[in-house]
């Protein structure tokens, strides 16, 4: 995903740092991540304050497979949820779920 479409994305909080990792990208808002893209598809940071709403809302949580014992390794990072795509002012509610739930995770 082009970098200025992600900077379009996160307008609602201000000026974001965008950083190559993992094969995608990481988002960064004062020095905190809230959100990465992988595979051209941006997801969110929640937590367990937040998360349940994400759910709620149809997000998908992602999931990648991890070593062979461990199996499925399930990340504190969602989807975004459909009707938050084309809704601005929606999408901008969920940037601040994930700002919120990056303010709140550990140091």
């Amino acid at each position: 995903m082009d970098n200025e479409l992600i900077r379009e994305m996160f307008d609602s909080l201000g000026e974001v740092t965008i950083k190559r990792m993992f094969g995608g990208k990481g988002i960064y808002h004062q020095g905190k991540i809230l959100a990465l893209e992988v595979d051209g598809e941006i997801l969110l940071k929640a937590d367990a304050e937040s998360a349940p709403a994400f759910r709620e809302a149809g997000a998908r949580q992602w999931v990648y497979e991890g070593k062979a014992r461990a199996g499925p390794v399930a990340m504190p990072y969602w989807s975004i949820p459909e009707t938050a795509l084309d809704e601005p002012d929606e999408l901008a509610y969920w940037v601040r779920l994930a700002w919120e739930a990056a303010l709140r995770a550990k140091k």
